[in-house]
């Protein structure tokens, strides 16, 4: 609720007769130990008076209707029509249907971009939202058991079933989720559970902090770590068919935490085109299928590097080509190809140099992350071999400045740096529940502003958007898997003059646009365009605006 005048609602509560002037000086003290808590919110949790009268009242003097909600005021279930994370961003509940009216209850009256951005989502679902002011004390207990919700299964096993269950839920709980990791981490009095869906983190569960040595044990058991060790530790559970999980645990303030990352064994290489990479298959050979050269592949940590490398790398498989990769670890194994784990005794570098006395044609190195590694892999690409690797930067040109500062000479990279892709995961709009929508003006305005500035003209004549809904096939999410976005650097004479004589990213950026280079946005702009995500989501891995 918004109290900002908090006294002159203090002084109407007290004229009507619904709390004394000692109330408000209770309340205030309180307020004064807890500045962001709102007077109406004090005076709920302090119990001076009937919580009922005292929310209808506020919404009174706020010009707007109060509802005190409780168990038996949900007629509806509030995911049914917004996602649990919509109701934890905007404070809100849905409460009850009639007919095409929805009641929805916020902790704030005046805020218009949160009921206004609900408005509109529960408009997209053909419902018009009648709005209502509840305590946000009253909104949080709600949200907390919608959370739990989330995971019926874990939450029951978390309270009837033995440890070995509650983990079993766990796991096979997020392999139907479709979530590529599990957080599981210990806070001070709980258990945090959460997925991550299509790049996003969602809680689903939270476990008593006693059974905390119990799941930490467990997990420790079927990954194959060592009991004792109270720090940080890898390992490997193989107990579901068709996944391989990792096992990663890290000692923190509260306890041990574990991420495991689910992946999927023998799963179907996507097709390059497939992922969303742009361009013809013309385009494709011309940046990829080359001899005595690097190609890089950028992006941050989870944006998908290492699945765009094993689709290069399938597209490129036949037997009239030797193709060796040196991984840390292995995740999806490819038949034809030589595939090296890295282990205890082995090293990129070591690997490395062993592979190059094996006669390969293309070498598949997992990442380049020192100055020796990178030497080694330019050697590669400077005796006659072909070399995929990845690099942590945040585009396609700044890779040249990554190898700069790893210590390797510009007429190295020059030489032997041929292409370089930066990538991004935005999620695509849910097929099912997608809700279709002219672009609004200002949508409009700042897509044309961005394709303009890249030498394009958009023209909106029967395009047309789409909302994120929710549904139960994407978990209420609105969005259902992910497509790359990317954009490509083929390193020409003139770039590689520029790199010899030592000049700046933004040199070299200028000589690109001339050479029709396209950024990352504009890659975007076209997926948005094409219907497959949203300016929204755009904008959320972009930061636009």
């Amino acid at each position: 609720m918004e109290m900002r005048r908090r006294q002159p609602i203090g002084i109407e509560l007290v004229k009507k007769g619904v709390v004394t002037e000692n109330d408000i000086e209770r309340a205030l003290q309180y307020q004064r130990e807890h500045p962001s808590t709102r007077l109406g919110d004090i005076l709920h949790i302090l119990n001076v008076t009937d919580p009922q009268r005292l929310i209808e009242t506020i919404g009174d003097i706020l010009g707007t209707k109060g509802i005190l909600i409780t168990g038996n005021s949900l007629k509806i279930r509030p995911t049914d029509h917004l996602t649990l994370e919509i109701c934890k961003k905007y404070k809100c509940i849905p409460f009850e249907l009639n007919g095409g009216k929805i009641k929805v209850a916020f902790t704030d009256k005046i805020d218009n971009v949160k009921t206004d951005s609900v408005r509109m989502l529960l408009l997209n679902k053909g419902l018009v939202m009648e709005q209502y002011i509840t305590f946000e004390k009253d909104i949080e207990r709600i949200l907390t058991t919608m959370e739990g919700e989330t995971s019926n299964d874990i939450s029951k096993t978390t309270s009837t079933g033995t440890i070995i269950e509650l983990v079993d839920s766990i796991i096979k709980t997020g392999i139907e989720k479709r979530a590529s990791d599990i957080h599981i981490e210990p806070l001070m009095e709980e258990i945090r559970v959460r997925y991550r869906i299509d790049g996003e983190l969602f809680t689903v569960a939270k476990i008593p902090k006693e059974k905390q040595q119990q799941v930490i044990g467990r997990l420790k058991a079927i990954s194959n770590m060592h009991q004792e060790k109270q720090e940080a530790q890898d390992g490997r559970i193989l107990l579901y068919n068709d996944y391989n999980i990792r096992v990663s645990s890290q000692p923190n303030v509260c306890g041990e935490k574990f991420v495991l990352r689910l992946l999927k064994k023998n799963e179907d290489i996507k097709n390059i085109f497939e992922l969303g990479y742009p361009g013809t298959e013309e385009e494709f050979k011309n940046s990829f299928n080359k001899k005595n050269s690097i190609t890089i592949i950028a992006a941050p940590t989870g944006a998908g590097k290492t699945t765009t490398l094993y689709s290069i790398v399938d597209y490129l498989n036949t037997p009239e080509i030797n193709i060796t990769t040196i991984e840390d670890p292995v995740e999806i194994r490819i038949n034809g190809l030589n595939q090296i784990e890295i282990g205890n005794k082995s090293t990129f570098i070591g690997s490395l140099r062993t592979v190059l006395r094996q006669d390969p044609d293309l070498i598949l190195l997992g990442e380049i992350r020192d100055k020796e590694t990178a030497e080694i892999a330019i050697q590669a690409g400077q005796t006659g071999h072909y070399v995929l690797s990845t690099i942590h930067t945040i585009d396609a040109i700044e890779v040249i400045n990554r190898m700069r500062k790893m210590g390797l000479s510009d007429y190295d990279i020059s030489s032997t740096l041929a292409t370089t892709v930066s990538q991004r995961l935005v999620r695509r709009i849910c097929p099912e529940c997608k809700r279709e929508r002219e672009f609004t003006q200002e949508e409009k305005e700042r897509i044309s502003k961005i394709a303009q500035k890249y030498g394009e003209n958009i023209n909106f004549e029967n395009l047309k958007t789409y909302d994120a809904i929710g549904c139960q096939k994407c978990n209420n999410i609105g969005y259902y898997g992910r497509i790359g976005i990317f954009e490509t650097l083929n390193i020409s004479d003139e770039i590689k003059e520029l790199i010899v004589k030592g000049a700046s990213t933004i040199e070299i950026r200028n000589k690109a646009l001339e050479e029709n280079y396209k950024p990352l946005v504009i890659d975007g702009i076209h997926k948005v365009l094409k219907g497959c995500t949203n300016f929204e989501e755009l904008n959320r891995q972009l930061i636009l605006y």
